[in-house]
């Protein structure tokens, strides 16, 4: 019996192994290219490691192709982006732990809201934006993802496993609102804060159509759009494109890589399957 699963064990160990390697070949093979010249990249048989590493597309990128402009509006989107989650958070725990007139009924329209594909409300969203003098701005980009409605369900279900004793009791040492949010239950709530920081983070820097919709100006785009601009002008420098989708991939590995230990445990708490 224990001969077969030390078997069992090791097939499943070389499968996951082959997988990892099938799923990694294409991240390594873009951060490889990213350091070869173009011509180098073209070459038949291909070279896996580079021969002559330079880091001449980056500083094209950023020299020459306005990935630097791009680079900061999306870390303001992203920025505000972290905000609205703060206020997810804080419509979260008011409908968990709060009793108000009307709370079911406002909750079944969050729910509902989920429900409308995105594209949906595009077209609303920026007519009344366009009416507030808010389209080809920043303002206008941030403005309707401080909201989501997927962020406050999934905080509302863990607010829900909250002992309402433990709020009871800080609120009887004299404990106001805003320092229970933000001593108690901001610190209880770190797993599904961490779940939500991941998506949130990854839907911020991956923002792609809202701000090539409500955008006119080159300087206000993104670095997907920028990407894909550069997929455009570009089409047969591939070296360039690498390295342009290597700044797009590392830093949401980086912020995935130090929240990861919080996201099985916070997808578990949530009642999420």
């Amino acid at each position: 019996m224990q001969v077969k699963n030390k078997w069992e064990r090791s097939l499943v160990i070389v499968v996951l192994l082959i997988g990892s390697i099938l799923v990694a070949l294409p991240f390594v093979w873009m951060m490889l290219s990213s350091f070869k010249n173009d011509s180098e990249v073209l070459r038949i048989p291909p070279t896996i490691i580079p021969e002559h590493p330079t880091i001449q597309n980056f500083i094209e990128l950023f020299q020459n192709l306005n990935f630097d402009v791009y680079l900061l509006n999306t870390l303001i989107i992203v920025v505000w982006s972290m905000f609205g989650l703060l206020l997810n958070t804080m419509a979260g725990y008011g409908f968990g732990k709060f009793q108000f007139r009307g709370k079911e009924t406002w909750f079944i329209i969050v729910l509902i809201t989920m429900m409308l594909p995105g594209q949906i409300t595009m077209i609303p969203t920026y007519l009344i934006l366009n009416e507030m003098g808010l389209t080809n701005t920043m303002t206008g980009i941030v403005l309707p993802g401080l909201i989501a409605a997927f962020n406050i369900f999934l905080i509302r279900q863990f607010m829900t496993t909250i002992p309402d004793d433990l709020i009871e009791a800080a609120r009887l040492d004299g404990a106001g609102e805003f320092y229970i949010f933000l001593r108690l239950i901001i610190p209880l709530s770190k797993p599904i804060l961490a779940v939500q920081v991941i998506l949130t983070f990854i839907g911020a820097w991956n923002s792609f159509l809202w701000p090539l919709i409500i955008a006119n100006d080159e300087s206000l785009y993104t670095l997907s759009v920028g990407l894909s601009l550069l997929q455009d002008q570009h089409t047969t420098n591939y070296g360039l494109q690498m390295a342009g989708s290597a700044v797009m991939v590392i830093p949401i590995l980086i912020v995935f890589t130090i929240f990861q230990k919080h996201l099985i445990e916070g997808f578990n708490v949530s009642g999420i399957k």
